[in-house]
């Protein structure tokens, strides 16, 4: 199933346009607090402002907030920092959920986890003298290069507990897909819900045809990440978002991104079931030697 990088580059070669094109529509993290500003004051009836915590870099992280309904979900973008294409996406979506809030949700979005590494278009976030990727920095069965040794990840981690996230979507790019858990290093990669997983994809990508399947068949296996954890500690039914066809999307990419992604985002939180996963335990056994195809590039 899975999907051939000379296509994909091809694909992105013929979507460039120009060099200078290659411009994100936010630029930098002051933008992007702006733009939450802007929706919550010209929504204030449905979207109100919220902080995550302090990052390591000493600075806020910040969501808004969206509906009032008794189910709370959550969307959170670009723990890789030089995937710009995922905050633009997050923040159209924010901005879409503004005007229609989903009938008895409310919806938690997040559109920049790692704000240093976004500030700097760095994939990884730094922290105690060194960096770190934040979507390896979380507990795991098979392993972590964490855990939580950045105030981010400890803090998202924090949030599903006290906000009882039911459902969640993690915002990536670049490989066209929508894929669930496990995505770690384990053969035994089933998980008792492949059906319903299956279906919430499935409804996610009708517009994009984005592939589908599970984490490590359809990219590959990488321990510690976002995903896998909110699966494996609390039962959320927990979808990972790989966007478009590359890390650079130029302003017309970005637009396609947002056109093909933001009905199926509601539409899976739409169709998500209204409680948590019982059977979420990893019963499988962890292949060590798997570690070895985590390419760090998605």
């Amino acid at each position: 199933m899975k999907i051939l990088r000379s296509a994909l580059v091809a694909v992105a070669t013929l979507g460039a346009v120009s060099a200078t094109a290659n411009v994100p529509l936010v630029t930098n993290y002051r933008e992007v607090q702006e733009t939450l500003a802007r929706i919550a004051t010209e929504h204030s009836a449905n979207a109100k402002l919220f902080d995550l915590g302090m990052a390591d870099s000493g600075r806020m992280i910040q969501g808004i907030r969206i509906g009032d309904g008794p189910i709370h979900h959550l969307v959170v973008a670009t723990h890789h920092g030089n995937e710009y294409g995922s905050t633009e996406v997050a923040l159209a979506f924010a901005k879409d959920l503004a005007l229609r809030p989903i009938s008895g949700q409310t919806l938690h979005v997040i559109p920049v986890l790692n704000i240093a590494g976004y500030d700097r278009r760095d994939r990884r976030e730094p922290a105690n003298g060194r960096t770190w990727d934040a979507n390896r920095n979380y507990p795991g069965p098979c392993g972590t290069e964490g855990p939580f040794t950045l105030k981010s990840t400890a803090l998202i981690a924090k949030f599903l507990e006290t906000e009882n996230i039911t459902a969640s979507a993690t915002l990536h790019t670049y490989f066209p897909a929508v894929v669930w858990p496990w995505g770690l290093s384990s053969h035994d990669i089933s998980t008792p819900y492949d059906s319903d997983f299956t279906k919430l994809a499935s409804a996610a990508t009708i517009e994009s045809k984005y592939q589908i399947g599970n984490s490590t068949d359809v990219v590959y296996a990488a321990d510690g990440t976002f995903e896998d954890y909110a699966f494996w500690k609390y039962g959320i039914w927990s979808l990972l978002f790989e966007l478009g066809f590359t890390h650079n999307p130029n302003s017309r990419q970005i637009q396609e991104m947002i056109r093909v992604n933001l009905p199926g985002l509601r539409r899976m939180f739409e169709m998500a079931p209204m409680a948590r996963a019982e059977d979420h335990s990893f019963k499988g056994k962890c292949d060590i030697s798997l570690k070895a195809l985590d390419r760090h590039d998605e």
